[in-house]
């Protein structure tokens, strides 16, 4: 056992200056069983980073494939083989800084901040600065920690990735999920004609968002439609390549999110289909990975901030729920995100 999570044990861990609650995890399974509150040590700032009391933070999918360890090849790609090497889940957060490293420059103990790092289901957590962003203003602590994975991977798919411009067709699939309902807003903000995709029950929800056409897929296959988009956001669904590849422009290009699929290969297949047929086809398909940096939340405050883009939240719950929260996620009905409020005296607090 970790001196870290000696509170398993029943050990004391110090003082209430020098620890906090967080959610841990010690076995990986399914969030609602393996989850739960513990008191835990503080973390401590290194010289180039910021220590933020978190005021809220949020759940995706993310956090369910590494409670999980599924796809299996996460395992190998860092999370442990039989046992978590990260015990303290969740990656969004808004808070206030506690305090800086010696090097820490832009930020001061009482700003509000908002980022992404993981260890976030807990009352505070130490940020490295290169990856912290003041939160937008017009916003609280619950909207903004509902942003930081979801609207940094919205932006770099369609703006870096993707090269969205004014005048293009947009197909975003996937429309009313955490990324998707970002997504439909940014589009549209950058004068994109957008096309979102959904089920029956969040049409409205798309609609709302400023979606120029929403489809249904529970009723209709969008890889036999006669409209052809400059660009295709896949966020959700199974689509393969060579079906989307039927409804895209001759120059078009596809952007293949991770996603979910098998618990041995998740969506990788999907993907390496798209990485070798890259090649032979006038069309580009690709995949990324979201860089979690200042400058891109500071793009996406801007947005925020400007009207151009809002969060959406499905629901609120308090952080010993964290695992009903996760689960919420895991079962992919959401509206939007789901949001863990966290403050030090409700932290044990349940309900949602």
């Amino acid at each position: 056992m970790s001196k870290e999570l000696a509170s398993e044990t029943g050990s004391d861990t110090g003082d209430a200056s020098t620890t906090m609650k967080a959610i841990v995890y010690h076995e990986f399974g399914a969030p609602s069983e393996v989850l739960r509150v513990e008191e835990v040590p503080r973390p401590v700032p290194g010289p180039s980073d910021v220590l933020v009391q978190i005021h809220a933070s949020s759940a995706n999918p993310y956090d369910w494939h590494f409670i999980r360890a599924q796809p299996y090849f996460i395992r190998l790609a860092g999370s442990g083989l039989r046992k978590p090497k990260k015990p303290i889940p969740g990656g969004d957060l808004a808070g206030v800084v506690e305090a800086v490293g010696a090097n820490v420059t832009k930020f001061e103990p009482g700003d509000d901040v908002y980022a992404f790092h993981h260890g976030s289901f807990a009352e505070y957590n130490c940020v490295p600065q290169n990856r912290v962003a003041f939160k937008p203003k017009n916003l609280s602590f619950e909207e903004a920690a509902s942003l930081p994975l979801v609207a940094v991977t919205a932006l770099q798919g369609l703006r870096d990735h993707g090269g969205v411009e004014s005048g293009d067709n947009v197909l975003i699939i996937g429309a009313s999920g955490g990324i998707g309902t970002i997504a439909v807003q940014m589009a549209k903000a950058w004068g994109a004609e957008v096309t979102g995709v959904c089920s029956t029950k969040n049409l409205d929800l798309v609609r709302s968002l400023g979606a120029d056409y929403v489809i249904d897929y529970l009723k209709e296959d969008i890889t036999q439609g006669d409209r052809h988009y400059d660009l295709v956001f896949q966020l959700a669904g199974t689509y393969s390549p060579r079906h989307i590849r039927r409804v895209m422009a001759p120059d078009g290009t596809l952007i293949q999110a991770m996603g979910d699929g098998g618990k041995i290969g998740g969506p990788m297949v999907r993907v390496l289909t798209a990485m070798a047929m890259n090649p032979f086809v006038g069309q580009t398909m690709k995949m990324f990975t979201a860089e979690e940096t200042a400058e891109a939340l500071d793009d996406v405050r801007r947005l925020v901030e400007s009207g151009a883009v809002k969060p959406v939240i499905d629901s609120v719950f308090a952080l010993a729920d964290a695992g009903a929260a996760v689960a919420l996620v895991e079962d992919g009905s959401p509206q939007g995100k789901v949001v863990i409020s966290i403050t030090p005296d409700d932290a044990l607090d349940g309900g949602s």
